[in-house]
């Protein structure tokens, strides 16, 4: 079965980092594009960052250009969000999510930000 596991999230002050993991299982990871999305409470679910399956060509939302980072290890079935210059409204639960054909999205990490 495929399953994706975020991890890494957690309660931080503004302006500091925090660096997301998810690993995958079930799927051949190095095919695969992925991405992390984010929801807050009452928002809708925005794309943050992605990345194509081999790691050389990113794309993230105008929110974090500069402050994120998405990355990957094949070797590893991992992708990684690097958080650093932390704001409120960067509160959210962020999700890893497989592109291309088939979609598949974790459970999700909870990230908070406030002081």
């Amino acid at each position: 079965q495929v399953q994706l596991v975020e991890s890494g999230g957690g309660l931080v002050q503004p302006g500091g980092s925090l660096r997301l993991s998810c690993v995958a299982s079930g799927i051949i990871f190095m095919f695969y594009p992925m991405a992390w999305y984010r929801q807050a409470p009452g928002k809708q679910r925005e794309l943050v960052a992605g990345i194509d399956s081999g790691g050389s060509t990113t794309r993230y939302a105008d929110s974090v250009k500069g402050r994120f980072t998405i990355s990957r290890d094949n070797a590893k079935n991992t992708v990684y969000l690097q958080m650093n210059s932390l704001k409120p409204e960067d509160t959210a639960v962020y999700y890893c999510k497989t592109d291309g054909t088939n979609t598949y999205w974790g459970q999700g990490t909870q990230v908070t930000v406030s002081s």
